[in-house]
Order: structure tokens, then C-alpha cells, then sequence
């Protein structure tokens, strides 16, 4: 069954993912270089330094800091996290940091990859396309009345430390 973008919007919507935007494509595979695996892993780690404008979205990731300064310096990519195509080389995708982005593995990338094979055979296929080098869920992004979750963390912390004194 061929996807309205409407139907791939409440796809994602019933994902969990409703603020991810989209892009039609026409999947035509094409042949990819053999020595591709390398290159990616040294695309990577270049999308990762270049990172450094987007510590906004990193605060929300609750990363430590030792996991922060390794992502940042492209040394390591942090549990549960992954990068991931735009368009996939076997559709034309670019090896290039502006064709790539990046996600929580669990449960957004694995979401994606089963949001994309529902599609399998369809002569357009929506693909996610973050608007940021980070893809984080619109209520992971929203702060309430009470701050961001790390700042309600460490007043939840101050709470109950403060409860514990009391005769």
C-alpha cells in the first residue's frame, strides 16, 4: 500500500515520534562502494566533532561528562546512541556529515528502521529527516513549569535529602 504523507505522519505520530519531519523519495538502488564500511566509520566520527553546535540537544540527552567530551572529540559514540543516513546510500544518499543524524537507538533508530521496512515496495518512500543534527521526541525538547528533567532531578535529589533531616 502506497503512504500518504499524511498516513507516514500518524505513522510516526503513533511511534512516539510526531515531530520528525519527513522527505518523499523514490528508492532506485544504486551500487555502493565496497570499501564503504570504512569510510562510514570515518564519517562518523567527523559527524560527531562536528557536534559542537549542538550542545543544546546534547544537555537534553543526559549524557556524563566523560560521554559528552569522547562524542564531542569523535572518539566514541555513547550507549544507546546512533547515527543515522537521511537517505541511505543504496538510494543515492550522500557519504557526507549533512546526510547523516543522530538518535537514540532504543527506541527511536529501531522505530525508524521498522518505519521505513512497513514501506518496503512502495514507489515513494518517506524517509525521516531531522531539521538538527539531533533527533530528540518533541516532549524530551519541552520544559514545564518545572524546569528541564535535570533541574527537577536535582531539586527531587534536594527534596529528599532535606526530608531525611528533619526530625
Amino acid at each position: 500500500m502506497q503512504w500518504t504523507q499524511d498516513f507516514a505522519e500518524k505513522r510516526l505520530s503513533d511511534m512516539q515520534m510526531p515531530n520528525i519531519p519527513l522527505t518523499a523519495t523514490q528508492p532506485t538502488p544504486v551500487a555502493v562502494s565496497p570499501d564503504w564500511f570504512p569510510k562510514y566509520k570515518k564519517l562518523c566520527h567527523e559527524f560527531m566533532r562536528s557536534l559542537t553546535d549542538s550542545v543544546q540537544e546534547l544537555a537534553l540527552m543526559n549524557l556524563s561528562r566523560d560521554e559528552f567530551m569522547e562524542l564531542i572529540m569523535g572518539r566514541t559514540l555513547p550507549v544507546n546512541l546512533s547515527i543515522r543516513f537521511r537517505t541511505p546510500l543504496l538510494w543515492g544518499g550522500a557519504m557526507d556529515v549533512d546526510n547523516l543524524f543522530m538518535c537514540f537507538t532504543f527506541p527511536h533508530s529501531q522505530c525508524l528502521d521498522r518505519f521505513i521496512i512497513e514501506q518496503a515496495g512502495n514507489e515513494t518512500v518517506w524517509l525521516p529527516s531531522p531539521e538538527k543534527k539531533i533527533y530528540l521526541p518533541l516532549h524530551s525538547t519541552l520544559a514545564g513549569n518545572g524546569g528541564n528533567a535535570t533541574a527537577d532531578r536535582l531539586s527531587q535529589f534536594a527534596a529528599t535529602m532535606n526530608a531525611g533531616r528533619r526530625p
